[in-house]
């Protein structure tokens, strides 16, 4: 059987309402979202990375500050963002599309690895490990599925979040999620990029791990239960809730 191509789709803009212009804010030396690409590239089950931004000249920025790596750009609607994602994988004939945003350079590679081979060995519409802390998953899709959605999804938040429309149909879809074999007191880390406190602890994270290839959520852990007094930097700062939406996002 032919593997399915397997394009990974990182979205990434200079607009943001908490944390303005965060994708080029520097993480050992390098943009926040440049170090997010560089896990997408090393996804062994990744055939070719694509970043898909706003067609907007300030997003032009984000293209300048990658362009030694060897990835494609897709360029779509700004608040269309599950119009950007269909047409990004549409245009580079994407069986399999791993969704991952700009503001997670905790995206762990080994588990994005374990999701697309499970997505693939089940044949799912929708796969997603359970209990990663946030930030550190990938969403992988079908393009069966992105398209339906795409085409059928016509709610507000449909079109913001590229995937509720799948989740919301369980019984039209075939959605997968997978335990993760870590700790479950692990699961309320934030490893995202949303706030202040989140870049702080994410700088600090990456000064002592980065050494010149992304580095395993295990080593990650690892040094803050060796540093606990870093949990505490963005562990007031909650999540904001998607309106109108209940359906729980990886």
């Amino acid at each position: 059987m032919t593997k399915p191509r397997v394009v990974a789709i990182v979205q990434a803009r200079m607009a943001s309402t908490r944390l303005s212009g965060k994708a080029l804010l520097p993480l050992a030396g390098k943009p926040i979202v440049y170090r997010v690409l560089e896990r997408a590239m090393s996804i062994p089950s990744v055939d070719c990375v694509v970043l898909a931004i706003p067609q907007k000249k300030e997003d032009e920025k984000i293209i300048e500050a990658v362009t030694d790596l060897s990835i494609s750009i897709f360029q779509g609607s700004e608040e269309n963002v599950l119009e950007r994602f269909y047409l990004a994988a549409e245009k580079f004939s994407a069986d399999i599309v791993v969704r991952i945003t700009a503001d997670n350079p905790f995206t762990d590679v080994e588990y994005g690895n374990e999701t697309v081979l499970c997505a693939i060995e089940n044949k799912s519409d929708l796969c997603a490990p359970l209990g990663l802390p946030l930030g550190c998953a990938v969403e992988v899709i079908s393009f069966a599925a992105l398209e339906i959605a795409h085409r059928l999804g016509h709610l507000p938040y449909h079109r913001e979040h590229v995937s509720p429309y799948i989740k919301e149909r369980p019984e039209e879809f075939s959605i997968v999620r997978f335990p993760v074999a870590i700790e479950p007191r692990y699961a309320s880390l934030r490893l995202t990029v949303d706030t202040e406190e989140d870049y702080r602890l994410a700088s600090l994270l990456y000064d002592a791990l980065y050494k010149g290839k992304p580095f395993p959520l295990q080593q990650t852990l690892s040094y803050l239960d060796a540093h606990p007094e870093l949990i505490e930097i963005n562990k007031h700062v909650a999540q904001r809730p998607m309106t109108h939406y209940s359906g729980g996002f990886t």
